[in-house]
């Protein structure tokens, strides 16, 4: 995967590839904690670097709803959408709002050749709508 990128493979991008992986939306500081579990002398710099590459070479994505530190997903290059929670933030993946991507065709596009819409819902998960009372 990464040498199909035309990026090294290193230890910290095979890690944090790993963690990425295994841990849909997952945010910066949670990859940091998992990548130093396995790579002890990996710097917090060291994270942010090779998950700015790894998204540079679209090898992961990178989304950050409203309000919230960046996360990132292993799912890419479906034009895929999210469901936010507006209480405790969690994060699912829904399909393309309507028919193929870019999902959603703009009223006007001046110029622009549209590739990608990005959506994001927002409301209360299934845990945090249950716990609300009437």
């Amino acid at each position: 995967m990464l040498r199909s990128a035309a990026l090294r493979v290193t230890r910290p991008r095979l890690a944090v590839l790993d963690v990425v992986h295994e841990h849909p939306h997952v945010d910066t500081d949670t990859v940091y904690g998992a990548v130093r579990a396995t790579l002890p002398d990996v710097s917090r710099q060291a994270v942010y670097d090779v998950l700015r590459a790894l998204t540079i070479a679209g090898l992961v994505r990178r989304i950050q709803p409203s309000g919230s530190v960046s996360r990132y997903e292993s799912r890419i290059g479906d034009n895929h959408h999210h469901l936010v929670c507006r209480k405790c933030g969690a994060i699912a993946d829904v399909e393309c709002a309507v028919g193929e991507a870019p999902c959603l065709t703009p009223s006007e596009a001046p110029g622009f050749v549209v590739d990608e819409a990005e959506v994001i819902y927002w409301g209360l998960c299934e845990n945090c709508s249950t716990s609300v009372s009437p």
